[in-house]
C-alpha cells in the first residue's frame, strides 16, 4: 500500500501512541464513534459505526508499507476498511483506511463493560492537543455509549499505551464525564 494513510479517531489521534511522521488533521463524513461491549474483554472498545449524518475529527497518518503489519496487529480487534469522504490538507488524494469493529466480528458481552479511563485519557489528551477544548467537546458529542460505567484505573492503568496527564488535561476529561453524568468505578488492585 504505497502512500496509504490511516484515519485515527481514538488513540491514534494522540501522536505519543505511534511513531508516524506524516500526520495531518482530517475530518471524515459518514461515521460516528461508539463504545462497544464485547465478550471476553474487560473494557469497552471504541469503534466507529456508519452514520451518514455524522462527521468526525481525527488525524490521518501515512503508514509506511513495512509498518502495516504492525498496525494491523495493534488494531487486531478491528477490520480495516477503505475510507471515503475524508477532508485533509494534502495536495493529493491518497488511499485512506479506517479500522472499525463491525457487529459480526465479535460476540457482544452479556452486560456493559466499563470504559477504561486510562484509554479515554489518552484519546482526550490527543484531541486536546490537536483540536483544543472545542475538539474535545466534539469528541464527546460524536461518541455514543456514555451510559457505560467508567473504570478509574489512573493509578494502575490497564491501557498499555497510557500517558500521564497534567492537571489541566485531567480536569478536561473529568469535567466532560461529569457533564455526561458518567458513573465512575474505582479499580480494585
Amino acid at each position: 500500500m504505497t502512500s496509504a494513510y490511516v484515519f485515527g479517531y481514538g488513540s491514534l489521534v494522540n501522536r505519543h501512541t505511534h511513531g508516524y511522521r506524516d500526520v495531518r488533521k482530517a475530518r471524515i463524513a459518514g461515521w460516528r464513534r461508539a463504545w462497544r461491549h464485547l465478550q471476553g474483554r474487560a473494557a469497552a472498545l471504541l469503534t466507529v459505526v456508519e452514520d451518514r449524518h455524522s462527521q468526525l475529527d481525527g488525524l490521518i497518518a501515512a503508514v509506511p508499507d513495512a509498518e502495516w503489519a504492525a498496525l494491523d496487529l495493534r488494531e487486531r480487534n478491528y477490520q480495516k476498511a477503505k475510507a471515503d469522504n475524508v477532508e485533509h490538507t494534502l495536495p493529493r488524494k491518497p488511499e485512506v483506511h479506517i479500522y472499525h469493529a463491525p457487529d459480526w466480528m465479535h460476540r457482544p458481552a452479556q452486560s456493559m463493560t466499563p470504559i477504561a479511563l486510562s484509554y479515554l485519557d489518552v484519546v482526550v489528551q490527543g484531541y486536546l492537543a490537536e483540536f483544543g477544548e472545542t475538539g474535545v467537546a466534539r469528541f464527546f458529542a460524536t461518541t455514543d455509549g456514555w451510559d457505560a460505567p467508567v473504570l478509574n484505573d489512573r493509578h494502575a492503568p490497564i491501557y498499555r499505551r497510557h500517558r500521564p496527564l497534567n492537571a489541566r488535561e485531567r480536569g478536561v476529561v473529568d469535567d466532560h464525564l461529569s457533564a455526561f453524568g458518567a458513573r465512575i468505578e474505582m479499580r480494585r488492585t
